[in-house]
């Protein structure tokens, strides 16, 4: 039986990793199964006691910290999979500490401090507000990095129904279409309609969002105006530009979502980066109104 569970586990994530990374991730879980069924267990029996208790006799072992990280990421993953397969009510893996300290987690908003930083613009109606919506909730609704959004020209967005979405422009000059709900095309649509025109100074200037002179709005710029937002919403100084991203990725795979079309809206090469969030996953009071791309 466990030996089925990570067979279907590997077969999920073949086409998103590298050959060698997944021969290293069926090594790690084999060797864990093998530790599971000499106790006579199955998966649901895995607890956090004996998960610290594997990972004890790995330390005896003297594996190296980042050996020991990749082979708890790899049962973490498989335990976030089974998780959302049903088999599981929880990841008993969750909250087992990594030996690595150099990359603490990610800090994420609660879905009730995202709505709270969205609300801020919506109590105002200049065209510099309406921008502000609708920048902060595409951020959020899709998961983009800062660079990217700021990057937005008016050919990227198309808000056309049943599918608005987003042409990221990711790295390697290569782009990703990126679906976004209603309410945030709304916005957008709002801003371009009723706001941007009032910024607008050149009329051959293609940037979506435009500051106050009318030109492309910068990093430093977007930063600025959500540390603002953020302190009028009493959001805790743990906030970066990046929060927003981190959030959109750890409510996704809360609400359900798989690692592969997680990778795919962030712009991950691969599924490294992206295995973090499920550590995050699993926090209470998180959803996402969005779905992933059915492409």
């Amino acid at each position: 039986m466990t030996e089925n569970a990570v067979t279907q586990f590997l077969e999920s994530l073949a086409q998103e990793k590298a050959a060698n990374t997944l021969a290293a991730y069926q090594n790690d879980l084999t060797q864990f199964a093998a530790y599971v069924e000499k106790l006579d267990l199955s998966w649901s029996s895995v607890d956090k006691s004996l998960i610290s208790s594997y990972v004890l006799s790995l330390k005896e072992r003297n594996y190296a910290p980042a050996t020991l990280d990749r082979k708890m990421a790899a049962v973490r993953s498989f335990f976030h999979f089974l998780r959302r397969q049903g088999i599981l009510a929880e990841n008993p893996a969750q909250g087992i500490p990594l030996e690595l300290k150099e990359k603490p987690l990610p800090h994420i908003l609660s879905v009730r401090e995202v709505d709270e930083l969205l609300e801020q613009p919506a109590r105002r109606s200049t065209p510099e507000a309406m921008r502000d919506r609708a920048m902060i909730g595409l951020l959020y609704a899709t998961g983009m990095r800062v660079g990217e959004l700021v990057s937005l020209n008016i050919a990227d967005i198309n808000l056309q129904p049943p599918y608005p979405h987003v042409g990221c422009p990711s790295r390697g000059n290569r782009k990703r279409d990126i679906p976004m709900p209603p309410e945030t095309a709304q916005a957008l649509e709002d801003y371009l309609t009723l706001a941007r025109p009032r910024l607008l100074r050149q009329e051959d200037e293609a940037a979506l969002f435009l500051n106050r002179l009318g030109e492309r709005l910068t990093r430093q710029g977007f930063w600025l105006i959500v540390k603002g937002y953020a302190k009028a919403a009493q959001i805790g100084s743990g906030m970066t530009p990046h929060t927003l991203r981190h959030s959109f990725a750890a409510h996704m795979l809360s609400q359900g979502g798989d690692l592969r079309s997680l990778q795919a809206l962030l712009g991950h090469a691969s599924t490294t980066s992206t295995l973090i969030y499920t550590q995050l996953a699993d926090e209470k009071n998180m959803a996402l109104k969005i779905k992933p791309n059915p492409d």
